[in-house]
């Protein structure tokens, strides 16, 4: 009986961690929900908020991270990959927009004004990030980088729960044999005293229910070291290996959420991009201006105003459409340059047990009760499968 209740325990924790995790998508039939997606994926959208909300609270300031570029660093960056798009765009450009004008000019001409106009390139980049910077809030988000990415990728999501919290999963899959083996060595006397057929699903629904919210408690409870019966001390597992947990939590975070290209790639075409180009075609507007000069009226009187506003548009269209392939070549030095796992381990060592609790434990409060019951109704149904061998065994002639 031991033995079993040892094996229930086991087995109750092996399936309440399976079914956080699994499956990814839900299985089953709806209506009426006859079936299960896992509890992280189900809520994937809520934990990723919950997740995003630590970040941003307590570790991560948008503000923070962007005022560790560089604009001039970015623009140096990107210099030689823009070089190149730039001749292309004057090029396309003008031979589309003005192609009589373009046709007549004499080919140093020609080379003069790509020229400058590479030669200008990099301060309009440098002047697009410092403006990015000073006015973040308009063009970046970084709720909907992290909440977007793991709400689509529930794979990711449930590997960043996987990976910090092995250690407590793992606990929580070997507690289930010691508590089962004590529940059943009382389960064993009980059946001695009683020979009562309800005994085993008894305490096999009793072994899967308290070993489940006795295994998920010790994880996160006590928050601060605890001496227990003058015996023993305990501490939530969970935040005794707060150092580690913070290593590993900031490693995946910088390499598979906040990347730099998750963050471009937010700036390029999140939500607020659209304020992003509108600055960008301004900018270019005003770059446009300032090379044309005293020529301005020459240019303007020979193309007409409309066609030079066109050109102007079009010039910003095509910059704003080479501006992920330039940016690119960036994100070695804003990895570099945000040192984001270094950085975000540090402040997680400095969060209070509350705080630091908060990255975990959603991913077991969320349905916690059904994991618990499943474990309490497989418990109880391998009692009664118990019973029935037993009572099998007992009818045979000896």
């Amino acid at each position: 009986m031991p033995l079993v209740a040892a094996l229930i325990g086991y087995g109750t924790k092996l399936a309440a961690i399976y079914m956080m995790f699994e499956p990814i998508r839900f299985v089953g039939i709806r209506p009426p929900y006859l079936g299960w997606q896992g509890v992280i994926p189900r809520n994937a959208e809520r934990m990723a908020a919950i997740a995003c909300d630590t970040l941003t609270a307590r570790l991560l300031k948008p503000e923070e991270l962007f005022a560790r570029l560089e604009p001039w660093r970015i623009a140096l960056e990107v210099h030689r990959p823009l070089c190149a798009s730039v001749e292309t765009i004057v090029r396309e450009v003008v031979a589309q927009q003005a192609p009589e004008l373009w046709r007549r000019a004499p080919e140093a001409l020609r080379q003069r004004v790509i020229t400058r106009a590479q030669q200008q390139a990099p301060a309009l980049i440098e002047e697009m990030m410092t403006r990015v910077r000073d006015d973040l809030g308009a063009v970046f988000d970084l709720k909907h980088v992290v909440v977007s990415l793991l709400s689509r990728d529930k794979q990711l999501l449930n590997q960043m729960f996987r990976e910090v919290g092995h250690a407590e999963f793992r606990f929580i899959r070997h507690s289930g044999i010691y508590f089962g083996l004590l529940i059943g060595l009382v389960q064993a006397l009980a059946w001695a005293l009683t020979h009562s057929v309800w005994i085993m699903p008894i305490f096999g629904g009793l072994t899967g229910w308290f070993s489940d919210w006795l295994a998920l408690k010790m994880v996160f409870r006590p928050r601060q070291p605890t001496r227990y019966l003058g015996l023993f001390t305990w501490q939530g597992l969970f935040l005794r290996r707060r150092h580690e947990v913070a290593t590993d939590y900031a490693r995946l975070i910088a390499q598979r959420v906040l990347t730099p290209e998750a963050i471009m790639d937010a700036l390029l075409t999140g939500p607020l991009s659209d304020r992003l180009y509108a600055m960008i075609q301004r900018e270019v507007s005003d770059a446009v201006d300032r090379e044309a000069g005293l020529a301005q009226p020459f240019v303007v009187g020979a193309v007409g105003t409309q066609q030079f506003l066109a050109v102007k548009r079009a010039v910003a269209a095509r910059v704003i459409e080479t501006l992920p392939e330039a940016m690119r070549h960036a994100h070695g030095y804003v990895a570099e340059a945000l040192d984001l796992e270094n950085i975000l381990a540090e402040k997680m060592r400095r969060l209070t047990a509350e705080e630091f609790e908060a990255l975990l434990r959603p991913a077991f409060q969320q349905d916690e009760w059904i994991l618990i019951a499943v474990g309490a109704v497989l418990g109880f149904l391998v009692g009664e499968l118990q019973v029935h061998i037993m009572l099998a065994f007992a009818s045979v002639p000896h």
